[in-house]
């Protein structure tokens, strides 16, 4: 009996799908209070060199008030070529050992799903790790090691928005053909194509001829919460502080090369440099805003980004059904209570908006089919919700084209259902 995993290592999620038997499941993976299926990819390394993953690492974090090392949004850094490794507690860790440890996971929970050794794995990756060519082949070369080192033998690769397709493709009826345009928005990149797909059985050794165009963009859920960040909370943490540098009269601001790492979550740890760190002392012995620096010392050593972060998301989500939306937090003396509005929302990410609305146009003038000639527009990715991204499709292909479904586990089912093309 043939057994083959798919995974989808996410930078916020990740979720791992079983071919047998010519059929895909989708596996519970973690204890999370929401979907099971998905697992944060998160780790957390506590002082006794023990090591955990997804709620579990969050359980270990909060309970030992951030004693440890919390990591988050791993994916990001697989195609910086200037991170080699971290050390933690003394150990060094390079980036795809820290991937092996998450995938390493997720392969024994599906080793235990289905009561045997599985030694194949198709993964995931998005169309742009990173518009360098030279970093996106290192990027995929990690990822490939990093499978290796969690016990994986026979590794391909499938595009995340064509194992979207794959997926969609299961609900056609037998015979049924149609041109699809797949949006597959992730936490760090949106990816996107089009496809021709197909109902029923039929050869599936190469579908390259049913691809039409590829394309995605570095702009996803994260980028959206770093921008409420920016214009919302940082100014609680020195965005708008003022100091006065060595032997002189003048004031300054807070160098923006801070606040930009304090606006993505995932960076936070990097603001720990003893360069840095005496460099926010230094601020803070002249500045216009203590309280503001005190705050900027205390989510760097106290290592709180990633819950303030999380009250940022819960916001954003709110608003994709809501008009207004509060981002509250308190942590030690810092209490956040902003109002932020949809039309807010939608003017502060301008740019990112339309990034993702270029890339789209992009990858529809590639295929050579008008939006009014493709079938049906197929959706995934929790960002996919959001009111002015629904309204970017619905302006190029109308409502009645527009299919919102399984948001976060279409692509891990699609990978699943790659098997046949690579095995």
């Amino acid at each position: 009996m043939q057994i083959v995993f798919g995974i989808d290592f996410g930078t916020t999620n990740s979720a791992l799908s079983v071919y047998r038997n010519g059929s895909v499941e989708v596996v519970a993976v973690d204890s999370n209070d929401g979907s099971k299926e998905l697992m944060r990819s998160v780790l957390y390394f506590n002082e006794d060199n023990e090591i955990y993953t997804g709620n579990e690492a969050i359980r270990h974090y909060v309970g030992e008030g951030a004693a440890g090392r919390f990591m988050q949004s791993i994916k990001t850094f697989l195609p910086n070529t200037t991170f080699e490794h971290t050390e933690v507690f003394g150990k060094r860790y390079a980036i795809d050992d820290l991937v092996a440890i998450i995938l390493r996971k997720l392969k024994a929970r599906g080793e235990a799903f289905v009561g045997c050794a599985v030694e194949s794995v198709i993964l995931g990756r998005p169309v742009v790790f990173s518009t360098d060519a030279a970093k996106d082949a290192v990027a995929q070369q990690r990822l490939e090691r990093a499978a290796r080192k969690a016990g994986f033998k026979n590794i391909w690769f499938q595009y995340e928005p064509v194992a979207a397709a794959l997926a969609f493709e299961e609900s056609l009826q037998p015979g049924q053909e149609r041109i699809a345009f797949i949006g597959d928005f992730g936490g760090g990149t949106s990816d996107f194509s089009v496809i021709r797909v197909k109902g029923g059985a039929f050869e599936r050794s190469d579908r390259r001829s049913d691809v039409l165009s590829m394309g995605g963009v570095y702009v996803a859920g994260d980028k959206f919460d770093s921008q409420i960040m920016w214009d919302k909370v940082a100014r609680y943490f020195g965005r708008y502080a003022r100091y006065k540098t060595m032997g002189k009269d003048e004031w300054v601001n807070v160098p923006k090369s801070i606040i930009y790492t304090l606006c993505q979550w995932h960076r936070i740890p990097l603001l720990r440099a003893r360069k840095t760190t005496e460099h926010i002392r230094v601020i803070k012995s002249t500045t216009d805003d203590r309280k503001a620096i005190d705050h900027l010392e205390n989510i760097i050593s106290d290592n709180y980004g990633f819950f303030l972060f999380q009250a940022i998301e819960k916001a954003k989500c709110e608003l994709s059904d809501m008009e207004r939306a509060l981002i509250n937090f308190t942590e030690r003396d810092l209490f956040i209570s902003e109002e932020i509005d949809k039309d807010g929302f939608e003017a502060i990410n301008g740019e990112n908006f339309k990034q993702i609305s270029d890339c789209i146009d992009e990858v529809i003038a590639r295929s050579g089919i008008l939006p009014a000639q493709m079938d049906t527009v197929f959706l995934t990715g929790g960002t996919s919700r959001i009111p002015y991204i629904q309204d970017l499709f619905f302006k190029r292909f109308g409502r009645d084209k527009l299919e919102n479904r399984d948001a976060f586990t279409s692509v891990v089912h699609g990978l699943g259902s790659s098997v046949p093309l690579f095995v």
